[in-house]
């Protein structure tokens, strides 16, 4: 039987499978008497066994079999469930995860399992789980050869185990020397530019020197950088060369040597009830909206992500020729035409809609690798967090979710390292041990708004405008007239970092600011409130799509521009006489507040004669507390319409994030009103 037919329906089911057994293990954690939520696990586990075995992959069906006898042992409360069992089980997860995601890339699907398979059969046997006995047990087997070096960096015990997981879920560590020409005279930017192509590659969890250093120029013309990164070396290689001035580069993999791993599995192992939990529904809902998700799996079907990319592309160009065949009748001004127009347009609008909900996903399956890492950084961390997920149905397009995932990584390492404290300082603070952080998403209008929030220290005002200060980023007599808002903002600075030591779990001081341009370039924006002493709310508001958007069209001279519907507030029509000026820059007063005049004709270079007229029209846009009335010759009106790139030829132009092709088929460039704000 020819099995190649079948590997992508048995890619996917396993990636679902393993993913209930992640989300159901974590459940169980919490309710370990639950036996139903066993069953889950177990049906899952059998399940995937099956599967494994038909395509002919044996250490993925090996694995599940020695999984599957644990289970049955505590389905029949033959043992009990402990932290060191769940760890051992995560391993065996990680290990399938990993050989899983080898099959998706071509590979084989093999792996040395020996070890974690034995750690399995002892505590199906009933033995506590020695790790130096295991880990003496699985060296006298054969180990797979390791095509790596060890590291020319010194990593320190939370570096490792989070280096360790990540080669378990088929990822590559390498260490990337960068060598820049010895006549460049911006290293600092350049460091940045090669940061940001690695932040795209991967995650960056090292730097030698460090970040602060580096954008200090504190070194000579080398650095290095620790990446955990799926992408090929070559890929990596090509991609870094392409930026300026930069000389060399050399990438190696590394890994670590068995005693390193026999240490940190000796420290990390027996310790005690600090974990995180997660507070989803009740076992006996979860098993009915699993049963209710496999009834409903039977109606639907499987189509590949490049076809709805085809079936939007099509689409996109329909909207063009929409708008066209609009424009057309309303000059030709026959009724006959104008009616089957008006009824191709409605037909058009609901096709519109469904082709854009087939791209929606749940915010769910980002929200779903969060409480597996929350629970290891947590007992890393020695810190008790409970994660509470709320609203992980609410939908967002597929493009949004692909980028989402880092920038929130970022936000909860950075809640649980810098917000939730220790045990102990909970305690003498009066607050109870366990810290929570609420992960929140919810639709509002054409928006999706997703929110952190923790109940730890809060940010600290003083301590934000002392390092701002001492990093020039604003003045002694500036910072005292800055409200509480405007100071959160400021650790969206690059490189700003409020904490005593470098911790690179939230990556402060590449994170933050990686964070929000990552957000700003979605068309999202970010906000932060804190209260000191109990805790803070990161905001993040998401457009629902990012290829057909509703914008305002106006006119410049000859030419016309597109703002987005979502950065405006309204439209205006004052007189010259109207407007005042404030620190040499020229202001109106709107509903009471004083709002900056920026000359889009001037911003653009737009070429006219003036305009003698003594009235103006005016768009007035927000980007979070900030706003501005943008100066225009006339309003056109609103319009949907296709968000095309410039292409890499105008990668950099300001103030506009891309074009669209109207009816008359002119290019009408779509403002950044962000970019014009700041």
């Amino acid at each position: 039987m020819e099995m190649n037919q079948y590997l992508e329906v048995f890619i996917e089911e396993s990636r679902e499978h393993l993913q209930s057994c992640n989300e159901n293990i974590l459940a169980l954690e919490k309710k370990p008497d639950d036996l139903s939520i066993v069953n889950e696990i177990f049906r899952s586990a059998h399940t995937l066994k099956g599967m494994s075995a038909t395509m002919g992959y044996e250490d993925i069906a090996h694995l599940t079999h020695v999984m599957e006898n644990v289970l049955d042992a505590i389905r029949n409360e033959k043992i009990t469930v402990t932290p060191e069992l769940f760890d051992v089980v995560f391993l065996s997860i990680d290990a399938l995860e990993s050989m899983v995601e080898s099959i998706a890339a071509g590979g084989d699907g093999k792996r040395d399992i020996q070890e974690i398979a034995l750690k399995l059969q002892m505590i199906e046997d009933g033995k506590a789980i020695s790790q130096s006995d295991a880990s003496a047990e699985a060296a006298a087997a054969v180990a797979e050869p390791l095509e790596a070096n060890k590291p020319k960096t010194q990593y320190d015990q939370f570096e490792q185990t989070v280096i360790k997981q990540s080669k378990d879920q088929g990822f590559e560590c390498v260490e990337i020397t960068v060598s820049l020409r010895p006549d460049c005279l911006l290293k600092a930017a350049r460091v940045f530019m090669v940061f940001e192509v690695l932040e795209k590659c991967g995650e960056v969890i090292k730097s030698n020197p460090s970040v602060e250093k580096l954008e200090e120029e504190q070194f000579d013309q080398h650095f290095t950088v620790t990446l955990i990164t799926k992408e090929s070396a070559s890929d990596l290689h090509s991609k870094i060369m392409k930026v300026s001035e930069v000389d060399e580069v050399e990438i190696s993999a590394f890994t670590f040597d068995k005693s390193t791993d026999e240490v940190k599995e000796d420290v990390k192992i027996p310790e005690g009830p600090a974990g995180s939990t997660e507070k989803k529904q009740p076992a006996a809902e979860s098993t009915q909206q699993n049963s209710g998700k496999q009834a409903a799996g039977n109606k639907t079907i499987r189509v590949s992500i490049d076809r709805l990319d085809s079936l939007m592309n099509l689409f996109e160009e329909l909207v063009i020729d929409r708008g066209r065949l609009e424009q057309i009748s309303r000059e030709l001004d026959h009724s006959e035409l104008h009616e089957t127009v008006e009824r191709m347009s409605r037909i058009s609008g609901d096709l519109q809609n469904i082709i854009l909900n087939m791209r929606m996903v749940p915010v769910e399956t980002v929200f779903n690798r969060f409480p597996r890492m929350v629970r290891q950084l947590a007992r890393d961390l020695n810190k008790v967090i409970n994660l509470e997920i709320i609203g992980a149905e609410t939908e967002l397009d597929r493009t949004v979710i692909d980028e989402i995932g880092d920038p929130l990584v970022h936000l909860l390492r950075n809640a649980m390292d810098h917000g939730i404290e220790t045990p102990d300082i909970r305690k003498a603070k009066g607050k109870p041990e366990e810290g929570t952080i609420l992960l929140k998403a919810f639709h509002s209008g054409n928006h999706v708004f997703i929110e952190i929030e923790d109940d730890g220290a809060g940010i600290s005002r003083d301590k934000v405008l002392e390092k701002a200060i001492s990093r020039g980023i604003v003045s002694e007599q500036t910072a005292h007239t800055l409200t509480d808002k405007q100071v959160y903002e400021l650790i969206f600075a690059s490189g700003f970092s409020t904490a005593e030591t470098i911790s690179d779990i939230s990556g402060r001081g590449v994170g933050l600011d990686v964070v929000k341009s990552t957000i700003e370039s979605l068309g999202g924006s970010i906000t932060i409130d804190s209260t000191e002493g109990s805790g803070s709310i990161f905001s993040i508001q998401l457009p629902l799509t990012l290829s057909i958007i509703s914008v305002m069209l106006v006119e410049l001279a000859m030419e016309k521009y597109a703002i987005p519907l979502s950065s405006i507030i309204e439209t205006a029509i004052i007189r010259k006489s109207e407007i005042m000026n404030a620190h040499n820059q020229k202001v109106i007063d709107f509903r009471g507040r004083v709002v900056p005049i920026v000359q889009l004709k001037e911003v653009f270079e737009v070429p006219g004669e003036e305009d003698e007229s003594e009235f103006m029209s005016l768009v007035i846009v927000r980007k979070g507390d900030k706003m501005a009335a943008l100066v225009v010759d006339s309003f056109i009106g609103q319009q949907e319409v296709v968000l095309k790139s410039l292409g890499n030829y105008l990668t950099n132009v300001f103030a506009i994030s891309g074009a669209t092709i109207l009816g008359d088929g002119q290019v009408a460039l779509i403002l950044d009103c962000n970019a014009l704000i700041k």
